[in-house]
Formats: C-alpha cells, sequence, structure tokens
C-alpha cells in the first residue's frame, strides 16, 4: 500500500471576491461537449447567466502530451458573443459501462494499471443501479497526467472562462476487492491534491470542487468532509455538488451541513439541479421538487451563488 499523501494548505488569492450580501442565486443551464446548438436558445434567455459544459478527459486530450481544445475555444466563443459566462468541468468519472473517456495511454500503458478502475452508481430517485469506471487519482502516475492536463488548461483559458470545476467527491467501488493501491486516506489526498493544483494554476477564473460523499465515510466520521471545506474555506477554492434535494437524509449526514456552516466563508457555492435530481419527490407534497423549492433550500440552507439546472428543468420550458 502506499504511503498517504501529505496535505499542505497554501493561502492564495483569486480576482473575485467573496460577496457576503444574500442573493437569490444565478441561473446557469448545463450540457455536455458537443451540445452547445440545442442549448442556445435557452441559454439567450435573459433569467440565464451563463452554461457549464462537461468535457471529458479523452476528447481534451486525444494523445499523451498534445491537447485539443478546439471544442472549449468554440464554446467559449459563442458564450461571449451571447454576453455569457462559461463553467468548464473536467471530467474523470464515468456512470455508464463503455464510458471510459480517458486517453488511450493511460489504459494501455502499464505504469498507469489500467488507467481506470470499475465503480457503480445509484442515479437518481429508486434501485437502478448503474456501473461505469472512475479514473485512478490515487495512482500518483495518473494524477500526474491529469494535472498536466489541468495546468495546459490553465495555460489558455485563467481567466477567460469564469470557472472550472473539478468531479464528485462520491465513487461506489467494489469494498470487498478494492482497486490495486486504493485507499481511503489516498483518494482523499489525492482529490484534495488536484484541487490545491487546480488552484495553482488557475489565478483568476473560480476552482470549484463537487462534494457530496466521500467514499468510507459517512456523518464526517473520519473527517474528510470538515477538512475539505476548512482547506477550500483557507484556500479561495468554491464548492459545490451535483444534485439539490432538500433535506434529503444522506446529503444532511455528509456535505450540505458543512454548506450550511460556510455560508459566506467560501469564494463560491456552485449547486446543481441535474437530470436524476428532477426525479426526486417532495415527501410533504407527493410531487417533484419545485423550482421555488429547489432555490430556496439553495440559498438559505447551502447558501448558493449559481445554480447549475438540467435543461430539461420544467421551469424552463414555460417561456
Amino acid at each position: 500500500m502506499r504511503k498517504k499523501l501529505i496535505i499542505i494548505a497554501v493561502s492564495l488569492t483569486i480576482a473575485t471576491p467573496l460577496s457576503t450580501l444574500a442573493k437569490e442565486p444565478k441561473n446557469y443551464i448545463y450540457t455536455s461537449a458537443g451540445d452547445f446548438e440545442s442549448v442556445s436558445a435557452i441559454l439567450a434567455r435573459s433569467d440565464i447567466h451563463g452554461v457549464q459544459i462537461v468535457y471529458n478527459w479523452r476528447m481534451l486530450e486525444p494523445e499523451k502530451d498534445k491537447y485539443d481544445f478546439s471544442k472549449i475555444e468554440k464554446d467559449l466563443a459563442h458564450t461571449k458573443q451571447a454576453n455569457k459566462k462559461l463553467f468548464i468541468q473536467i471530467q474523470d468519472r464515468f456512470f455508464e459501462p463503455n464510458a471510459r473517456y480517458v486517453p488511450d495511454y493511460l489504459l494501455n500503458e502499464p505504469v498507469y494499471n489500467g488507467g481506470l478502475s470499475p465503480q457503480f452508481d445509484n442515479p437518481g430517485e429508486g434501485d437502478i443501479v448503474g456501473s461505469g469506471w472512475v479514473a485512478r487519482q490515487w495512482d500518483p502516475a495518473v494524477r500526474h497526467r491529469y494535472q498536466a492536463l489541468l495546468a495546459a488548461l490553465a495555460k489558455r483559458f485563467d481567466g477567460q472562462v469564469y470557472g472550472i470545476n473539478l468531479p464528485e467527491t462520491a465513487i461506489d467501488l467494489d469494498e470487498k476487492t478494492p482497486p490495486k493501491g486504493f485507499s481511503c486516506d489516498n483518494y482523499f489526498a489525492s482529490e484534495i491534491a488536484n484541487l490545491a493544483f487546480a488552484r495553482k494554476v488557475f489565478t483568476k477564473s473560480h476552482v470549484v470542487q463537487y462534494v457530496n460523499f466521500w467514499p468510507c465515510e459517512w456523518n464526517n466520521d473520519k473527517n474528510y468532509m470538515s477538512r475539505l471545506f476548512k482547506f477550500a474555506s483557507v484556500n479561495n477554492i468554491g464548492l459545490g455538488g451535483p444534485d439539490i434535494v432538500p433535506n434529503r437524509k444522506a446529503q444532511m449526514k455528509n456535505s450540505y451541513p458543512f454548506f450550511n456552516k460556510y455560508k459566506n466563508k467560501l469564494t463560491l457555492v456552485a449547486m446543481a439541479v441535474q437530470e436524476p435530481t428532477l426525479t426526486y419527490i417532495n415527501t410533504k407534497t407527493g410531487k417533484p421538487f419545485s423550482k421555488a423549492e429547489f432555490v430556496q433550500f439553495a440559498e438559505n440552507y447551502l447558501g448558493a451563488d449559481i445554480i447549475f439546472w438540467s435543461t430539461k428543468s420544467p421551469w424552463l420550458a414555460k417561456k
């Protein structure tokens, strides 16, 4: 087993100061790379302030050290023309069996131990469990390559994109036979290392880590959640999450209380209402959560500055 990584917090500055004024979160939409044209009409609305677009690792680095940022370039040009803001999410984990969207060299060169490990997912309401893959960020060789991608992105887009966010912390591995080299502490340390590196190279754009759960942890019993929020607060890093589900028990035992505790102490809070989020039912009404219910919880309890909305959100079809 590899030695645990040592985490050192270094205070950094960000161009955009924290606002302490209470305000309703700004509405953004989110979509995947290549889908910009299909959402352009929604983005043009006056109540939409920007877009978050997800780009997978393989798309951005088709060959080792050969980067292709043409899709980001095109999307950035479109958002600037529309006078909107662009958030980019750099995806290293995937939620379908055939989604292995990392460069071939990671999959094939022995030093990377396969590049990916299988993981499982419970998307939304109900017991339907899907399967997918996660990049082996706990492996130093894989992590080094991901950080090289972040550095290349920062060199081109720092200050041009409004923000960059790293994917959610939650992964669900086979506990009986964990991947080679994996430990819960190593995984936590690797995610913090990537986050610190992103903050180091992106000095102008916002840096946001999505956090919902940590593997092996419940109710902060390993202090992963508390350590992340403290680290983010000290280092001017934003936090967010892939789902807003008001008062849901699992989230209330994990990330949500820390968002509440750190209201006005984080440089940015950016939460999402994704397609699975729309499937959750408000037990008080017996109906799916409304826009007002999402916004109220995001604003009053989570302290959200931005909500990334699925384009399938019902309220977006009403104008």
